[in-house]
């Protein structure tokens, strides 16, 4: 549970940091990269942080890129089916 918590605290953190710097993020979204060859800019409630499909996704995107991204945003390395599929499921939550 704490490091969990340790994670999701950290990942919270830096995506304040990249969403202060995009002004065209709404308060109380992030942005994120999705694609395996090409990226598409997704905007998504950061109360995904709290669902533990998201969270694996996340670490998942960890591992591969790391929480750092150049245009601002996380880079998540699923197909854009799977992730529209996972935040659908998400969004009936």
């Amino acid at each position: 549970m704490g490091i969990r918590l340790h994670n999701i605290l950290r990942a919270k953190n830096i995506l304040r940091q990249s969403a202060s710097e995009s002004v065209d993020v709404p308060k109380g979204y992030l942005a994120v990269y999705v694609g395996e060859a090409q990226k598409k800019r997704f905007l998504v409630p950061i109360s995904y942080l709290n669902q533990p499909m998201f969270q694996d996704l996340l670490r998942k995107a960890e591992e591969e890129f790391g929480f750092s991204h150049p245009m601002g945003g996380l880079t998540i390395p699923c197909s854009e089916d799977i992730f529209i599929n996972l935040t659908s499921r998400l969004n009936r939550l």
